[in-house]
């Protein structure tokens, strides 16, 4: 049983930064891929991001491209997306999933872009 842990959530103001992080724990198995949806209230979740073992393949989201950046200590069980520029249609729960043997989700932590 792998247990996944998001922190990082606030409120924070448009044009604004902020930084998620994501800990995977219960396993010695490798950590092979790390990666973000998100899901805004009335929407489906949505991909933001996702990186594999040793960043041999990162993908963004259109929306975020250039502004939101991913990263992964595969050797710690960690990751971390760094969300730069933040816009309004940017607030939603934020869900990191790993893929240690098999897909493991966390249970979100919530991103509020507002005045």
């Amino acid at each position: 049983q792998v247990h996944v842990v998001e922190s990082g959530g606030a409120l924070v103001q448009p044009g604004g930064s902020l930084k998620l992080s994501c800990t995977a724990s219960g396993s010695r198995s490798t950590m092979d891929t790390m990666g973000w949806y998100r899901q805004a209230p009335g929407k489906e979740r949505e991909f933001v991001a996702d990186i594999t073992k040793g960043a041999e393949f990162i993908g963004y989201a259109d929306s975020v491209k250039g502004r939101f950046t991913i990263s992964m200590n595969d050797a710690e069980y960690t990751g971390d997306l760094q969300m730069d520029k933040l816009k309004p249609e940017d607030t939603a729960t934020y869900y990191c999933y790993v893929y240690i043997d098999r897909t493991w989700w966390g249970q979100g932590t919530q991103v509020t872009v507002s005045m």
